[in-house]
Formats: C-alpha cells, sequence, structure tokens
C-alpha cells in the first residue's frame, strides 16, 4: 500500500458500508417530511406529488439504481460502487437543497434515487461477505442500524427546524449532503471483498463454473429462481407498506386526526427509535443465537397488530402511540433486517449482488406503483381502506417468511453454497467442512 494510504477495515469498515441505508433512510424521510411544503411552494396536485415519491429513493429511483449498480457490482467489484455512487447522490441533494421548481425538485429526487438504488445492495453484500459466519446477523444489522437511525435524525431535524418551513427542509437535505461527503471520504480506503477477489481470480484463471456469472447465472439455477420468488414473498410485500409509511406517514396521522406537524414528527421520532432498539437488542444480539423463523415470526406478526392498531382502533393518541410503539419494534427485527441477511445468504458470490439488484427492482417498483395513487386513494377513501390493503400484505409477507426460513444461521457462505447448489461454484473457496 503506498505511503499516506488509508486502509479501512473491520468495523470500520462495515459502518462506512453500513451508511448506504443511513442515506437512503435519510432521504426518504427527507421527502416525506417536506413534501407538503413542496406542494404548497410549487402549487402542484396530490398526483403531482405521487409522482415526486413515485421516482425517489422510496422507489423508481432507486428502483434503476438497483438494476444497474447489482450487475456492475458483480462485474466490477463492491469497492467500485463505493467509489462513484455518493458523488451522482451529492449532486442530487445538493439540487433538491436548492431547488427553486417542480422540475427541478423531480430530478433532484431521481438522482438520489438511482444513487441510492446502487449503494445499498452492495452494502448488504459487502457487509455480509466480510462478516464471520457466527455473526453475520449482527453486522447486516450494522446495515439495519443506520437505515434506523436515519429516520430518528431526521424527524428530530424536522421538529427543531419546522419553524423554519421550507427552508428547514433544505437543511435537512444539505445535512445528508455532508454525511454523503464524509462517508464517501472514509471509503476511499475500503478494501475489495475478498470473497468477490478471490472469484474473479478464479474466473480469469478460467476454472469457475460453466453456469456464468450475473444476471445470466442468476437465471439459469432453479435454486436462484426460488431464492427469488421467496425474498420476494418476504420482502416486497412488506416494502410496499414500509414505503408508504415510510413517506406519506405525516398525511395518514393527519387523516386520523393529528394535524400538528411537529405532533406527526414526533410520532415518527418514536417509531424509529423503538426500531433502533429493537435492532441493536434484537435482531443483532439474537439474530446468530436464536431461531431465525420464531424471530422473523414475531416482528413480522407484529407488524401487522401495528396496522390493525392504526386502521381499527379509536385513531386516539394512545391508540396512535400504541401503534408507534409496536410498528417501531417490528421493524427493527422484521422483514428487512432478515431479508438483508438471507439475499446475501442465498446467492453464490458470482451473482450476489445481482439477485440484490432484482430484488430491490422489484420490490421498489411495486412501492412506486402503489405510491403513485396512495395519497390520492389516502385523501378519497380514508384510513380504513388504504389501512386494510396494507394489513393484507404484510400477512402475505408474514406467512411467506416464517414457512419458508432458510436453515443458514451460523454456515458460512461457501458451506451454504454447496448445500444449496451442490458444489461451491468458487473453487478458489475454501472446501466446505
Amino acid at each position: 500500500m503506498p505511503i499516506g494510504a488509508r486502509s479501512t477495515t473491520g468495523w470500520k469498515a462495515t459502518t462506512s458500508v453500513a451508511m448506504s441505508n443511513y442515506i437512503e433512510a435519510g432521504s426518504i424521510i427527507a421527502i416525506a417530511v417536506s413534501l407538503t411544503a413542496w406542494q404548497e411552494r410549487f402549487g402542484v396536485s396530490d398526483a403531482a406529488v405521487g409522482v415526486l415519491a413515485a421516482v425517489s429513493a422510496n422507489a423508481f429511483g432507486a428502483a434503476v439504481g438497483a438494476a444497474v449498480g447489482g450487475p456492475l457490482c458483480d462485474r466490477l467489484g463492491r469497492k467500485f460502487i463505493y467509489t462513484y455512487d455518493l458523488v451522482l447522490y451529492m449532486v442530487g441533494v445538493l439540487l433538491a437543497a436548492f431547488a427553486v421548481s417542480y422540475s427541478m425538485l423531480l430530478v433532484a429526487f431521481v438522482l438520489t434515487g438511482i444513487a441510492v438504488g446502487a449503494g445499498v445492495p452492495a452494502s448488504w453484500t459487502y457487509i455480509a461477505e466480510e462478516a464471520p459466519a457466527d455473526a453475520r446477523a449482527r453486522h447486516v444489522g450494522t446495515a439495519q442500524l443506520a437505515w434506523s437511525l436515519g429516520p430518528v435524525i431526521g424527524f428530530s431535524l424536522a421538529v427543531a427546524l419546522g419553524p423554519l418551513g421550507l427552508l428547514g427542509n433544505r437543511i435537512i437535505f444539505l445535512h445528508l449532503f455532508v454525511v454523503a461527503a464524509v462517508t464517501w471520504w472514509v471509503r476511499q480506503g475500503l478494501s475489495e471483498s475478498a470473497i468477490w477477489k478471490d472469484d474473479r481470480a478464479a474466473s480469469a484463471a478460467g476454472s469457475l463454473r460453466a453456469s456464468g456469472s450475473g444476471l445470466r447465472g442468476l437465471f439459469s439455477r432453479r435454486a436462484n429462481v426460488s431464492a427469488l420468488l421467496f425474498l420476494l414473498g418476504v420482502y416486497a410485500f412488506w416494502g410496499i407498506v414500509a414505503g408508504q409509511a415510510g413517506i406519506f406517514m405525516p398525511r395518514v396521522y393527519a387523516a386520523a386526526g393529528v394535524t400538528s406537524s411537529t405532533e406527526q414528527n414526533l410520532l415518527q421520532v418514536l417509531v424509529w427509535v423503538c426500531t433502533v432498539l429493537a435492532t441493536a437488542f434484537g435482531f443483532m444480539r439474537y439474530g446468530d443465537r436464536v431461531s431465525r423463523r420464531a424471530l422473523y415470526a414475531l416482528g413480522a406478526g407484529m407488524g401487522v397488530v401495528a396496522w390493525v392498531l392504526l386502521v381499527f382502533a379509536d385513531g386516539s393518541l394512545p391508540t396512535l402511540l400504541g401503534y408507534a410503539v409496536v410498528w417501531g419494534l417490528a421493524a427493527g427485527i422484521g422483514a428487512q433486517a432478515f431479508y438483508s441477511v438471507w439475499t446475501s445468504e442465498l446467492f453464490a458470490t458470482p451473482y450476489r449482488a445481482s439477485a440484490q439488484g432484482v430484488l430491490f427492482f422489484v420490490a421498489r417498483c411495486a412501492v412506486g406503483l402503489v405510491s403513485y395513487g396512495f395519497p390520492v386513494l389516502l385523501t378519497q377513501r380514508g384510513v380504513p381502506f388504504v389501512g386494510t390493503i396494507m394489513i393484507g400484505l404484510l400477512v402475505v409477507s408474514f406467512v411467506v417468511g416464517t414457512a419458508f426460513a432458510p436453515r443458514t444461521q451460523g454456515r458460512t457462505l461457501q458451506e451454504i453454497e454447496a448445500g444449496r447448489y451442490g458444489e461451491v461454484l468458487d473453487p478458489a473457496a475454501p472446501v466446505p467442512r
């Protein structure tokens, strides 16, 4: 290594990579708390607001980024993504911070979405590949923890800067620029994933199996297709609900009778504080030690209970507080936490990131399609109608994840690979015990 070069390894590397998730969540929250102000500033309709949400980091923008970034991550390396994605992200949030028109804001949301979509699948892949087998959930949980901290800080800033109106929202986007700049600088010292380097070395030597890599190899094996369907059942259905809750929850609270933006944002702070606690003291502590099937069922079941409270209870403040606590705890040990582990475990190294790109693309497209019509349906039909649909989606995620949870806990990625494919596709990897 050249004199003066920095090396970012261990937990420092894990943390810097996990910041992709803070940036993703922070973007979604920055959009969520500012949509009403942007709508008033530019005088646009609910449908136009739906378009902003649909093309953002919450939906189609991230979907496109994942579709491109996942295969590139497998072909050119995990570190390649980290060299460029945050540069695009910083341009996007700066445009948002200084937006003077609806079209300028639209471009900003698209750029940040693409950058987020490219970075998040790469982060889960990198962390899982570098983590010890007996602590994979703990390491990958760091990304979930960072994702949860984004809303805590974002909504807290929204409360503190609320009196400034739209200027306060612009400052929230500027804070994301600063975080992204610092994260980009730290990541320049990252080493490449050792597993990916071994895989590429074997491929260059002509010893990689003929199944191929990237998207071609991904769809060539039945084990991959079954894993894709399972993970879509877990993540896509839950993600539609979480996507609407993340970006439109202030409007849901308003429809339920909580019209103060400060009170709405404080409820969201409570949600995400509970998510942080559940991630740190639930998923990260027990994800490698207890039955993952049981832990998943607990989190997914709590998510259903939370939305039942929101939709069918009396809408009083105690009920909303109950929803906030239960939904927050559910998110910490629920679908996204397990998805981030399972999606790295169930695919071989040559197409691990490509699989995440495909899954993220489909899940975020689903969020985008629903986001386009959600604000209109919420205004026209109210919380009971849209809430009942959300509950149905959560039930599907609960059933799929609980019924088909894989037995991968405590095993190396090579051991999992040998069990699923009947061989280790990367011949440079150590032979499983």
